[in-house]
């Protein structure tokens, strides 16, 4: 690829997306009193120097406040993979907290155990506890694990992504042992001292690793997603299953983005059996919400310990978990949005996405590829696709990933900006999907001059 082209019409279209949002480079620039002028610093991973503001959104629509629309295929990062503000979910949450009233009382409701039991019928797991965030679900499933077990460590794999769950910032170093992943803020210890690391697909380092004896549990997701889709070779995830049995640990998979691969995730659509499934996000409909689940057998044997507090101070759980409000939203999103039917429409919209893209790397023989989860898809800069973490995270290229989303955002197009991800709701339509071909079909042709 020419870079000085590629340089070239990266800072066009950076000056097309000042020009075009001046609101939102004026809303950031008064931003004085936020850490990193944004509410959250991870909000200013976007391509271009500022980020758009939000003004509304619906469906699979998001308004700036400059009063341009777009295309969103980002859909809050999976937070959103119901669409913007569904109908249902809106319903459930107004009914609760303004006909009702009560978001939060310290009090069950009964919609908490319908929620369990469609948990249990979508994913197999039989004892549902509930959180805010999948991070604080697999905080909580790690204490679990700990406490079972007996062991102190957790294994991951390297370049993933569980939220900011201090074990989970671990990565392959250069002599293939674990090193703290680079820019980790403020870790409590060394990494290596509360956790090991196997690249995703492969069962020979996980063995090694295992054969420690001091790893609790396995808390993988069954696809990597947040270093761009890197999915399980053939015998791989059924390897994983059989090597933690074996040595006595624990599996926990974590849904929260592979939820996209069908109604029960990646657990479901692949038969899949760990001994504890975490999930968040888009189980809410966009009310912020979490869930961890066990077997019947590991919750017996936790609620009969009584040196473990699991009602006060014991380090599980948190005043606002399992509210009223969040589990009414969780409800209404299983039960009316995210339903078999729309998962149907959102995997054939994700494959005419994946061929659209498909056709313009063959078009211009460049080296890349495209993966697909379910309703997810990612294009990546190499080819073959990445099969490990490490893989994943040298296949990255800043400038040529800016480059796209600056130019597809100034088109009225978004993309998840930590990576090239699309992700489809029910609202997104086969038109949405074909403006997105088009524009990266002229992407690309302006890149190859």
């Amino acid at each position: 690829m020419d870079r000085a082209r590629l340089r070239h019409l990266l800072a066009r279209e950076s000056a097309e997306a000042e020009a075009r949002n001046p609101r939102s480079q004026a809303a950031y620039a008064r931003a004085d009193h936020l850490f990193g002028r944004v509410p959250m610093t991870w909000m200013n991973k976007t391509a271009g120097a500022f980020p758009r503001y939000l003004a509304a959104a619906r469906g699979a629509r998001v308004t700036d406040i400059d009063g341009h629309e777009y295309v969103d295929f980002c859909l809050g990062d999976t937070g959103a993979m119901t669409g913007h503000s569904p109908a249902a979910v809106t319903a459930a949450v107004q009914h609760r907290f303004a006909d009702l009233g009560g978001a939060t009382a310290m009090l069950p409701t009964e919609d908490a155990e319908w929620v369990g039991a469609e948990l249990t019928r979508r994913f197999g797991l039989t004892r549902w506890s509930f959180s805010l965030t999948a991070t604080d679900a697999n905080r909580w499933a790690i204490r679990l694990a700990r406490a079972l077990t007996g062991r102190p460590k957790i294994l991951v794999n390297s370049y993933c992504y569980h939220g900011s769950v201090d074990e989970s910032l671990i990565v392959t170093g250069p002599d293939g042992t674990g090193t703290a992943r680079p820019g980790n803020v403020g870790a409590p210890c060394d990494v290596t001292l509360t956790s090991r690391v196997a690249e995703f697909n492969d069962l020979e380092q996980l063995e090694r690793e295992l054969a420690h004896g001091d790893v609790a549990a396995v808390l993988m997701e069954p696809a990597l997603t947040n270093i761009g889709i890197v999915l399980p070779e053939p015998g791989y995830l059924d390897g994983v299953r059989e090597l933690t049995r074996r040595h006595g640990t624990l599996l926990i998979n974590d849904e929260t983005h592979t939820f996209s691969a069908g109604p029960g995730g990646c657990t479901a659509a692949w038969d899949l059996t760990p001994d504890v499934l975490t999930i968040g996000k888009a189980i809410g409909g966009g009310i912020p919400a979490g869930a961890y689940g066990l077997s019947a057998e590991l919750a017996d044997r936790l609620l009969g310990r009584d040196d473990l507090d699991l009602v006060d101070m014991g380090g599980v759980g948190g005043t606002l978990a399992g509210n009223a409000l969040s589990v009414a939203a969780m409800r209404a999103t299983l039960e009316h949005v995210l339903t078999d039917a729309a998962f149907a429409h959102m995997h054939r919209l994700a494959e005419r996405f994946e061929a659209g893209v498909g056709v313009g790397i063959e078009k211009h023989a460049l080296p890349w590829s495209v993966s697909r989860l379910g309703a997810r898809t990612e294009y990546r800069f190499s080819s073959p696709a990445p099969r490990t973490g490490t893989e994943a995270a040298a296949a990255g290229d800043t400038e040529l990933e800016d480059f796209l989303h600056l130019y597809l955002a100034n088109r009225g197009i978004l993309l998840t900006p930590f990576h090239n991800m699309a992700l489809m709701c029910p609202d997104t339509t086969e038109q949405d999907v074909d403006r997105h071909t088009e524009l990266f079909a002229a992407a690309l042709a302006e890149l190859a001059g």
